[in-house]
């Protein structure tokens, strides 16, 4: 499936929502998306021995020649393996040319590298501390998560940036190919954007607030202390729940709420019963916005502040 993209997306973003049809590109369509300096997208097919890429235009053949193939790759600043690895997934790029092979089929000629130029340029560099954009996570490393935020361009999120809740990895939160939401934490100067996401997560009384005591809930054992077992009932909620022999970290738990304390954002537990799986959990947004500028997870009357800003 080839998809135009009328604005600048993380690649695959439309594939994964599926929300956009388009039709098989023709000869005269490449030629007017060159002409337009369109911004489309397709799947790459296979990777050749030299690093260029076939892209799957349907019914037309579209290559993108190694130096084409990202930002950086002339230069010898980005590697190979940023090329390698797209073989099976979704590409961004523009028509550059429109030829005619000696047996008369036409193949199309594109550039991976210009589209993320310009969504750079005309997207990327445009953006402040604090905006809130579409990312979507294509690699996890022990230290965070790095994200597309719009035509192969990347940034990173750190771990600690994920949740409230504490993780041993990006992957107890996150899997690659997860379109996410994110927030312009810092942008150096030479243009590389960090990321946030714990912000949009709720504060600790709009989690809370899904909860009762007296309740039987899911939770994720998170870490193990010789003064107790904290527990995810939620990404920005946890609660303390009395040792317990037998059990590990990143095991699902029943636990029965015993306790909620609001002046000191303590949640006390009792577990009851640990099982290896808990079903698959959505990410909740409780910020719907496109900016934001401050973040204040604790209550007002709580000694201690859990703050973020965005400035």
């Amino acid at each position: 499936m080839v998809i135009k993209m009328s604005e600048f997306y993380p690649e695959g973003y439309f594939k994964q929502r599926n929300t956009v049809s388009s039709k098989l590109l023709n000869v005269s369509a490449l030629v007017k998306a060159r002409e337009d300096k369109k911004i489309l997208e397709a799947p790459v097919i296979m990777c050749d021995s030299e690093h260029n890429m076939t892209v799957d235009l349907g019914g037309i053949r579209g290559i993108i020649p190694r130096d084409e193939g990202a930002i950086g790759i002339k230069e010898g600043v980005t590697k190979d393996i940023a090329l390698i690895s797209r073989v099976g997934k979704t590409v961004c790029f523009t028509v550059s040319d429109v030829l005619t092979k000696e047996d008369g089929r036409f193949y199309a000629v594109l550039s991976r590298k210009n589209a993320q130029q310009a969504c750079l340029e005309q997207y990327i560099s445009k953006l402040t501390v604090g905006d809130i954009i579409n990312a979507k996570v294509t690699h996890l490393e022990n230290f965070g998560a790095f994200c597309d935020i719009g035509c192969g361009n990347i940034a990173l999120l750190p771990i600690d940036r994920i949740s409230v809740s504490r993780i041993t990895h990006p992957s107890d939160r996150f899997f690659v190919g997860q379109n996410i939401r994110a927030i312009i934490s810092r942008i150096e100067e030479n243009g590389r954007i960090t990321l946030s996401h714990k912000e949009l997560l709720g504060t600790w009384e709009e989690n809370v607030a899904l909860f009762s005591v007296g309740e039987t809930v899911t939770g994720i054992i998170r870490s193990i202390e010789d003064y107790g077992v904290f527990v995810e009932l939620a990404p920005n909620l946890a609660g303390l729940a009395e040792p317990r022999e037998g059990i590990s970290v990143g095991q699902y738990t029943g636990v029965y709420i015993k306790n909620i304390i609001p002046e000191k954002m303590k949640v006390k537990l009792i577990i009851i019963d640990t099982f290896e799986s808990g079903g698959t959990r959505e990410t909740t947004y409780f910020y719907k916005g496109d900016r934001i500028e401050e973040f204040h997870y604790s209550p007002e009357y709580c000694e201690k502040q859990i703050t973020s800003y965005f400035y």
